[in-house]
Order: structure tokens, then C-alpha cells, then sequence
């Protein structure tokens, strides 16, 4: 026997090949899988936000040629789109009415979500009807409750005759924008519950057992089991929450109406400028907005961890 293959390493016939050589190959396996829908997301997804973002940049200027006396429209590449965005209080306004739809809608929502979840996790006689009856609100499409609300809100409405006064809804000013906050809440409140509910279903009932033994109030046992556990599913469903409301547009637009300057938001004003042909202006605004809402997504998951691909339980090796 020669002195190298006394030196090679024995391997039984049963030996495993290397933890590397199989997870070169699971990424790969996953890498093949998963192509089908990248070239999928890259082209219905990618290529829009790429073309959006190069037509910000595109600068259309109209001219009479002394020759014919006609229009020529030439395009040039500049950041004259941006400087429109930016001046004066044209984005300030609407990215002002944005951001304050997104905190308080969200705040509100939150805690009659999570107040809903608890109801539905109770068990008592008709509580399928109890969900169901939550949840309507949640399936009805945005602009048929825009159309509902805006019937309640009409100046002789239902909600003018239980306050008693009557008040202008669809107008300019705090009323415009607090019946947006108000059908906005109605409406996506049953989502974060669902998804509250769906964490509350995997708690175990003998932690609150254990709770109860230990003699903890509700209220302690709510604060020290159900909302530390149930916390995953809610920082989700407040980023998916957070990340709709920033680009709402159809119901503030068919509740109160285009051009209100308390309700108007950075998605209306993009498409008031595409309404006005102005397609670079209107690029510009949705490209801010894209990045507005990338940057929001990013401090949130920095700041709360949202567990969004499934790193929170890692598996045995």
C-alpha cells in the first residue's frame, strides 16, 4: 500500500457528503424555484419603478419652430421635475396629510384591532357570527365604502343627525380630514384584528393558567403574556397597515373629492399631475414616494424587527 493512500482519509460507505456540498445544493434547488418568480416580480414590479424613475429625469419643453410656426416639444434630462416637486409648500401639504393619515389612522386602529382580536378569541355562543360581522367592514372594496361614508357625512346625513349640527364634511378644513381618519379606521381596524387573532391562536392556555395560579389580574396577564407574544403578528400587521396608508389615494378622493387641500395626498397630487399630462412632474412625485415609503419600511424594521422572511425560529441542524 502506497503512503497516499495510507494518508487519504477513509470514508464509510454510509458517510453523509459534507453539511457544505448540501447546502450548495439547497440553495441552488431554492435558487430554481424561486427564478420563475423573480423574472416574474422584475418584470411586472422592476421595470415600472425603473421606467418611473428615468421619465422623473425626462424634461419636456414646448416651441414654436420660426420655419413651420408649428409646436415642436423637445425632452432634455434634468432635475427640473425635483425642483417642482420641492417648491414652495406643493409637497409639504400633501406629504404633511400623508404622514398625519398614517399616524393617527394606524394608532386608532391598532387598538380597536387588537380589542376586536380579544372578542374573537373568547369563546362564547355565536362567536363565528361575531367574526364574520367584524370582518365585513374589512371586504368591502375601498371606493364602495368611500361611497358609504360619503352618504353618511352628507350634510343630511345620519352623522349630521346625531350630532345634532350640521357640518360640511366634504368641505376644506379638520372635518374633511377626520372623516377620512374615521372611514379609514372603520374599514382596515378588522384587518390588524385578523392577524391579531391568528397570533392569539397560538399561545398556550396553560401560560394563562400558570398566570392565574400566580394570582395575576387580566389586565397583568395581558400585559406580561398575551401582548409580548402576540407582538410578532402585530409589528407586522402595523408595517403592512403603516405602508398602505402612506400611498392611500381612492378613498380621501372619493369621500371628500380631488383638489381639497386638507385630505390631498402625495398619491392624488401624482395623478392630478398625470390628469394635467405632465408626466414628468407626476414620475417625480411617485418616485419621492416610493422612496418615502422605502425609508419608513426600513426605520421600522430597524426599530421594531419585524420578522418578515422567517428568521424569529431557526432551524435544528
Amino acid at each position: 500500500m502506497s503512503v497516499l493512500s495510507q494518508a487519504r482519509p477513509r470514508r464509510d460507505a454510509g458517510s453523509r457528503p459534507p453539511r457544505t456540498s448540501r447546502r450548495a445544493g439547497t440553495g441552488r434547488l431554492a435558487a430554481a424555484l424561486l427564478s420563475p418568480t423573480l423574472i416574474v416580480l422584475g418584470l411586472v414590479v422592476g421595470y415600472p419603478v425603473l421606467a418611473a424613475f428615468r421619465l422623473s429625469f425626462v424634461v419636456s419643453s414646448d416651441s414654436i419652430d420660426p420655419q413651420t410656426g408649428f409646436k415642436v416639444t423637445t425632452t432634455s434630462y434634468g432635475l427640473d421635475n425635483y425642483e417642482a416637486v420641492f417648491a414652495g409648500d406643493r409637497f409639504l401639504r400633501p406629504w404633511w396629510n400623508t404622514t398625519s393619515f398614517a399616524l393617527v389612522s394606524v394608532a386608532i386602529e391598532v387598538l380597536i384591532g387588537v380589542a376586536m382580536a380579544l372578542v374573537m378569541h373568547r369563546a362564547f355562543r355565536g362567536r363565528a357570527l361575531v367574526r364574520a360581522a367584524i370582518l365585513v367592514p374589512w371586504a368591502i372594496p375601498t371606493a364602495i365604502s368611500g361611497l358609504l361614508w360619503k352618504w353618511i357625512f352628507n350634510s343630511q346625513g345620519i352623522a349630521n343627525e346625531l350630532l345634532g349640527a350640521k357640518v360640511l364634511w366634504s368641505s376644506e378644513g379638520f372635518q374633511a380630514w377626520l372623516s377620512v381618519v374615521i372611514a379609514d379606521t372603520w374599514k382596515t381596524a378588522p384587518f390588524i384584528g385578523l392577524l391579531v387573532l391568528a397570533g392569539l391562536q397560538i399561545i398556550p392556555g396553560e401560560l394563562y393558567e400558570a398566570a392565574r395560579v400566580d394570582g395575576a389580574s387580566p389586565w397583568r396577564a395581558f400585559w406580561r403574556i398575551t401582548l409580548p407574544l402576540v407582538r410578532p403578528a402585530l409589528v407586522v400587521a402595523v408595517l403592512f397597515r403603516l405602508l398602505d396608508v402612506l400611498r392611500m389615494f381612492d378613498l380621501p378622493y372619493v369621500l371628500v373629492g380631488p383638489r381639497k387641500h386638507s385630505v390631498e395626498t402625495l398619491s392624488m397630487i401624482a395623478f392630478e399631475e398625470m390628469s394635467n399630462l405632465r408626466f414628468g412632474t407626476a414620475a417625480a412625485y411617485a418616485t419621492v414616494l416610493f422612496l418615502y415609503i422605502a425609508a419608513v419600511a426600513f426605520a421600522f424594521v430597524k426599530l421594531f424587527g419585524a420578522d418578515l422572511i422567517g428568521r424569529g425560529t431557526r432551524s435544528s441542524q
